[in-house]
């Protein structure tokens, strides 16, 4: 039988409220371990099968509404909570929050009218149907804003993107520098707390999302370089004439700050998936001139044809022996 359960998860008391950055982190982290389930063992041995999940973060935590197949309502609501719990002891960025409910609050009865007055407005993506009208204009006026500082690349000339259209998308990319900037902060503390590599920690924000037939050479140092790799990015799309990448490095931390714009107009809610899919296909035809960054994160290609060596990621593209940056120079140098 089917059960949509709905948790609410607090962040600690005493911590402060959740800033956007906090936010688009906090759903990150839940959904990447929830989609990570394929099922979940109740009591005596009882096969429980996760169907799908929908996140909604505010400012003192988030909400998880998940679809179960279940053989009892009882056994669905104590496997619930007992998942939730361990995801948030083993996930040590959100260390101190907890499941405060958990219940059911539809059956298969139910589910249908349940799930149908859950649905977004059409062509809005994620949930904004609580957030504050305010605080979405705000959001929206943020990257309208933001999006004046992009300088190298004009958006608005791609085929058929609206001028408002390019105007979000230029400022979430802006927003998605200044993310991957914070995050990169963040596990570079926690490598150098750890004295680890990204194989041996339990949850990074950026590293994790690396190709991760590497994951045993991203130490503190990498994370270090990536860091000035992508300020030299930021800085890079703010001015006129644009190049592609300077090495591989670089087109990875594009990628990446990519994925993060995405997440920044799905909060804001002014366009739907596809028209956003379509949009940075469109970006990626001016923004690369190659595509060898992407071939790392297939396994398939990866396992007949490795690419550019990992000892590359940081070196100029166009020949030479001076670096981009000092401290991307090789080691050895």
């Amino acid at each position: 039988m089917e059960y949509l359960l709905t948790a609410e998860l607090t962040s600690p008391a005493d911590s402060p409220d959740l800033d956007p950055l906090q936010q688009v982190g906090v759903v990150s982290l839940l959904d990447s371990r929830l989609n990570s389930l394929v099922s979940i063992e109740g009591p005596d041995g009882t096969e429980i099968t996760p169907i799908e999940h929908s996140l909604k973060v505010h400012l003192g935590g988030a909400i998880v509404n998940w679809l179960l197949d279940a053989p009892a309502l009882v056994l669905a609501e104590d496997a619930t909570r007992t998942v939730l719990d361990q995801i948030l002891d083993e996930i040590e960025l959100l260390a101190g929050w907890e499941v405060k409910h958990c219940a059911v609050t539809a059956t298969d009865d139910q589910l249908e009218s349940a799930l149908a007055a859950t649905e977004p407005e059409p062509g809005l993506v994620g949930d904004i149907d609580h957030m504050p009208e305010e605080e979405l204009g705000d959001r929206r006026a943020r990257l309208l804003r933001a999006g004046e500082q992009l300088r190298a690349l004009d958006l608005g000339a791609l085929a058929d993107v609206s001028a408002e259209e390019a105007g979000y998308v230029a400022g979430a990319l802006m927003h998605g520098i200044e993310m991957l900037t914070d995050e990169l902060f963040g596990d570079i503390q926690l490598l150098e707390d750890e004295d680890a590599t990204a194989d041996e920690v339990e949850a990074l924000w950026v590293l994790d999302e690396l190709p991760e037939q590497y994951a045993d050479r991203y130490g503190p140092l990498f994370a270090k370089q990536l860091l000035v790799t992508t300020a030299i990015l930021g800085f890079r799309l703010t001015r006129p004439d644009w190049q592609p990448p300077l090495c591989l490095a670089e087109a990875i931390a594009l990628r990446l700050a990519k994925a993060r714009a995405e997440l920044e107009l799905d909060l804001a809610g002014v366009l739907d998936e596809d028209r956003v899919e379509r949009i940075f296909a469109l970006f990626d035809e001016i923004a690369f001139d190659n595509r060898d960054h992407e071939l790392l994160y297939d396994p398939d290609i990866v396992s007949a044809d490795p690419g550019p060596q990992f000892e590359e990621w940081f070196r100029p593209r166009t020949g030479g022996t001076r670096p981009l940056h000092p401290y991307l120079a090789d080691e050895d140098d």
